[in-house]
Formats: structure tokens, C-alpha cells, sequence
């Protein structure tokens, strides 16, 4: 009897061990294969507008100063204020450049005499050639030291280069200031025409041309559309931005409604198409600022998660313009099983 419940026990301890071993060997011996579907990949020519943001200004405002330092007499001008052609905007104290006048005019009337004198001398043949050409020569110099400084007399004040407005007022009376040194910031806005300086991507920069037809918006002008057109297509990158700050010139800009820094929305029409990849959107993972991640595979076998540049989404596709030189196929669904290197099984 005892020999039976022994044998018993231990046919009943062999399959509780059975039982905790067998799933072990399941678990390392099978890997997990993924069904998805996949599409292939190719670029096509789409014709889209480009959608961009900026500020509005105009092609000639400038910085203005004084070509001589000094001391700032008066500002004429106030941040605002419209100017016109010629008008005085500010003065230097001209104590010293008076001065620094009035030493060049007694300096050529001193290297006048002497000229004179020893041109009568060399006359008599009392001086040499050599004294009456130095003396020559030093009344050539002193009236080119006069001219610098009248030249200076008159550049120690501010003028309007054309009709339009102050911007900034940069400097304060009282204040010394350099050779150069910013006073006041204007603008030509009562002659020239307002542009937007919008930035573009480099994929949006290629296919834009000069003339292309754009739309402008501006929460200071609700509801109005402005026609506009692009004026200008940079060939550099704007160092503060990182983008293309491609200029559009306004065709009919309402008077007195619109100023320097304004922001406002545009959409540009290119006249070319853009080479890109229509995508269907199920297939975008996370994203951000114009980015995002997709799962593609080049072997149909392994799955492979990389970054795209996508820039547009509507009616259920994404436009993707970048990241997907490399890749044959998309992986359209199963994306949410999967990680970086999961092995897959395309469904037929």
C-alpha cells in the first residue's frame, strides 16, 4: 500500500513540473511575426500652396546717423511721426565742428599768402623752384582740409532721405554718439510699396519663382484679402530665422492701414509643381513642428521606423517632402505593434 501512494506521489510531482517548463520552452523557442500592409513609394508632381507667416515692411528703411560723433543738439522727430523729403530730423552740437571749420578757412588763407609770397619771390629769383612748389603744395592741401571740413559742417545733421515714417528713435539730445552710430530708423512707406517678408523651408524655396501669385491676411484688416505677387527670392538663408525670407510686394496697399512689424499669413501660388510623397495619414506616427515617423520596410521582412519631413495634411493625406529617398515599401497598418527591427509578414 505504501508503495502505491509513493508511486503516486511522484507521478503527481513530475507533472507540476512539466507544467511550469513546457511554457518556458514556447516563449524562447517562437518569435513573434507581425502581419501588416504596405504600399509602395513614389514621388509625383503636385501642384499645392505654400503657406507662410511674416511680417510686413518696406525695401528701403534705414538706420540714419551722423557722419561726424558729437554731442546730439535736438531730435526734431517722434517714434510715429511722418516725414518728408528734406526734412531736418536731428542737429549735433556744432561748437566743435565750427571750430575744427574755422581753423581749415585761417589755414588756407595762411598757405594763400605764403604761396603768393614765394611765387613773387621766385619771380625775382630770390626763393628757388623747390620753396615756391612747396608752397604750392601745402595750398593744394589746405583746401582740400577746408572742403573735409565744410563736407563735415553739413553732414552734422540729420535729413529724410524720402517721404515715409520714423520707426525708431535710437538716441536721445545729450547723448554722444560715434561716427555712424544709429540716431532715428525710417522708412520710404509715402513712396514705396509695403512688402511681406515671409519665411519659407528650402523645399518650399525651390519651387517658388519671382512673380508667383500670393494672398495676404492681417488681423488688422479682417476680413480683406490682399493680392500680392513674390517680388524677390533670396539666395541665401537668414542667419537670425533659418529660413528663406522671401519677399512679396503688395499691388494695391491701403493707405494708412498697414505698418512696419504688422504680422500677417500668406499663401503663395507656385507656378511649378512640387515633387513630394502623397501618404495615406494612418500610416504617421507621432510628430511634431512639421515632423514625424513612419514605419517602411526595404526587404519585406523587417520593419524599420525613420524620420520624415511633412509639409501638408489634408483630405486624409499627408504631403511629405523629405525622408523617404531611401525606402521601397510603407508600412500602412500594424504600425501600432510594432518597434524598430520587428519582423513582419506582408498580408496578401
Amino acid at each position: 500500500m505504501k508503495k502505491i501512494f509513493l508511486l503516486i506521489l511522484i507521478a503527481f510531482s513530475l507533472g507540476i513540473v512539466s507544467c511550469k517548463q513546457d511554457p518556458k520552452k514556447e516563449t524562447t523557442n517562437n518569435e513573434e511575426i507581425i502581419p501588416v500592409e504596405v504600399v509602395s513609394l513614389q514621388q509625383d508632381s503636385i501642384h499645392q500652396s505654400i503657406y507662410a507667416a511674416g511680417q510686413f515692411t518696406t525695401d528701403d528703411e534705414t538706420a540714419l546717423g551722423f557722419k561726424n560723433g558729437g554731442v546730439i543738439n535736438r531730435i526734431y522727430v517722434k517714434e510715429g511721426d511722418a516725414i518728408s523729403k528734406g526734412q531736418l530730423l536731428a542737429t549735433l552740437n556744432l561748437t566743435e565742428v565750427n571750430a575744427m571749420a574755422e581753423q581749415a578757412s585761417l589755414a588756407l588763407q595762411k598757405a594763400q599768402r605764403d604761396y603768393e609770397r614765394a611765387s613773387n619771390l621766385y619771380k625775382d629769383s630770390v626763393a628757388t623752384l623747390e620753396q615756391m612748389q612747396n608752397a604750392k603744395t601745402a595750398l593744394d592741401v589746405a583746401r582740400q582740409q577746408h572742403s573735409s571740413a565744410g563736407f563735415n559742417q553739413t553732414y552734422s545733421e540729420i535729413r529724410a532721405p524720402k517721404s515715409g515714417y520714423v520707426l525708431r528713435k535710437l538716441a536721445n539730445e545729450g547723448q554722444i554718439v560715434g561716427p555712424g552710430t544709429p540716431v532715428v530708423q525710417v522708412n520710404g512707406a509715402g513712396q514705396s510699396s509695403w512688402i511681406l517678408k515671409a519665411g519659407v523651408s528650402d523645399y518650399q524655396w525651390s519651387a517658388i519663382k519671382t512673380g508667383d501669385k500670393a494672398s495676404i491676411t492681417t488681423d488688422a484688416l479682417p476680413g480683406q484679402t490682399l493680392e500680392a505677387y513674390v517680388s524677390k527670392k533670396p539666395e541665401g538663408v537668414d542667419p537670425m530665422s533659418g529660413t528663406f525670407q522671401v519677399q512679396l510686394q503688395l499691388k494695391n496697399a491701403p493707405a494708412g492701414k498697414i505698418a512696419s512689424g504688422l504680422f500677417g499669413k500668406a499663401t503663395i501660388f507656385p507656378s511649378q509643381s512640387l515633387q513630394a510623397w502623397s501618404i495615406p495619414y494612418d500610416a504617421l506616427l507621432d510628430g511634431d513642428a512639421g515632423t514625424g515617423y513612419v514605419f517602411i520596410t526595404n526587404d519585406n521582412t523587417t520593419a524599420q521606423k525613420i524620420k520624415i519631413q511633412v509639409d501638408k495634411i489634408e483630405n486624409g493625406k499627408v504631403i511629405v517632402s523629405g525622408g523617404l529617398e531611401s525606402a521601397k515599401a510603407l508600412i500602412i497598418s500594424g504600425s501600432a505593434y510594432l518597434n524598430e527591427g520587428s519582423k513582419i509578414k506582408i498580408k496578401k
